[in-house]
């Protein structure tokens, strides 16, 4: 979905130029179509639109829209994709890529370290409906080498996991997958559009929760998938126009604007997360401090190699246990008390008992996820600032 011009152009200059469209008014700002259906001007006009409609040709906007075509054009030309189609969610977005190519007896390879709700969808979605899953230890290759099967179908991981920040090795996962045929599918929200080069390092489809950094100011919910156009239009398309996950086109408009300004805001959080991870390693109440960007990191030269950068996410233990967290969460003055991430504000999340409460005691041990264990996205406010905030929370730890 680029030319030969915007392959050329850098991620910043795609973020705000690539895929724009505009009407006969040559307005300046793209332009939101509000508008469930569309006209045909003939009987043969709309006959001929649903037997095969054309770039710029649309039916309803569970199908198609010219503010969302925008959306999904640009950040493919971002993401190095061929094609792409936006949701109403990231979680849209993961789900869809998963069920459309997936079907009763297939095998899916997964890493086990998830968001909460990508472990549902796996765990407990897919195999409700006869799909096979394995679950390893996303870090251990070798785990991986000795899950995949001739007939996995698919594989499946977080490039950073959510909420514990390991790092997947995507190259040499990618190459286990392909040599059986799977699909190598990415949820690359950590990562960000702004780090991520995961097409070119062997993924086949990227998923993202727009509602993170690409929005990045809380406003609305949205997600993308990413892939070939084969993919895209012949297994994606027809699913999502049947189930009805679409993103709506005032969301699309939103998400455009923000891909604007996105590489300046991750940029600087990535910047303010790094300073703040060496400040907090050592700090009184912090027993551990997790960031890939802190040598520290058992992934962390993998994470340079990938994204050049550790990323917009710190994870904290806290001294005290749940009680220690929770006294840090609520001597906090910036930091906000919440379960997103990717903002303009900081905030901070206390999964074990939020975005991954309805996992076991022994499935959050497993998985690294103590009661002490603190999510920090760090936004934009001033980094000094920010360090003083979690010295002082987490001295009450």
């Amino acid at each position: 979905m680029t030319d030969s011009s915007q392959k050329n152009w850098s991620k910043r200059t795609r973020a705000v130029h690539a895929g724009t469209r505009r009407s006969q008014y040559g307005e300046l700002s793209e332009a939101m179509f509000l508008t469930q259906g569309f006209a045909y001007p003939t009987a043969e006009a709309a006959e001929q639109r649903f037997i095969s409609s054309g770039e710029d040709e649309y039916i309803y906007a569970r199908y198609g829209n010219p503010t969302v075509a925008m959306f999904e054009e640009r950040i493919a030309a971002l993401e190095g994709a061929e094609d792409a189609f936006a949701t109403a969610s990231g979680m849209a977005a993961v789900s869809a890529a998963l069920t459309s190519m997936l079907r009763a007896g297939d095998h899916v390879v997964s890493a086990r370290a998830l968001f909460g709700s990508c472990q549902y969808v796996l765990d407990e979605i897919l195999t409700r409906f006869g799909v096979e899953v394995t679950f390893v230890d996303g870090t251990d290759i070798d785990a991986w080498r000795g899950a995949v099967r001739p007939d996995t179908k698919a594989v499946f991981f977080e490039s950073v996991s959510n909420p514990t920040l390991e790092v997947i090795d995507i190259r040499a996962v990618s190459e286990i997958a392909h040599a059986v045929g799977a699909t190598v599918i990415c949820d690359n929200v950590f990562a960000t559009p702004t780090f991520s080069d995961a097409i070119a390092q062997g993924v086949d489809v990227v998923v993202y929760s727009a509602t993170k950094h690409i929005d990045g100011q809380g406003r609305c919910l949205g997600g993308v998938i990413l892939g070939t156009k084969a993919f895209i239009r012949k297994t994606v398309e027809p699913y999502l126009k049947h189930t009805g996950g679409a993103m709506s086109p005032f969301t699309a408009w939103v998400m455009l604007k923000g891909l604007e300004t996105m590489d300046l805001r991750v940029r600087a959080q990535a910047d303010s997360a790094q300073a703040i991870a060496e400040a907090l390693e050592g700090t009184p109440g912090a027993a551990r401090v997790v960031f890939p960007g802190l040598p520290s990191h058992p992934q962390h030269a993998l994470c340079q190699a990938q994204m050049g950068a550790g990323g917009t996410v710190i994870a904290v233990e806290a001294d005290g246990g749940q009680d220690g967290a929770f006294r840090a969460l609520n001597a906090l003055e910036i930091f906000t008390i919440s379960n997103n991430l990717g903002d303009a504000k900081s905030i901070a999340t206390h999964p074990a008992t939020t975005t991954h409460q309805r996992l076991t005691d022994a499935q959050r041990a497993e998985l690294g996820i103590t009661p002490g264990w603190l999510r920090l996205s760090i936004g934009l406010e001033g980094t000094d600032d920010l360090i003083a905030d979690l010295k002082g929370a987490l001295a009450r730890a």
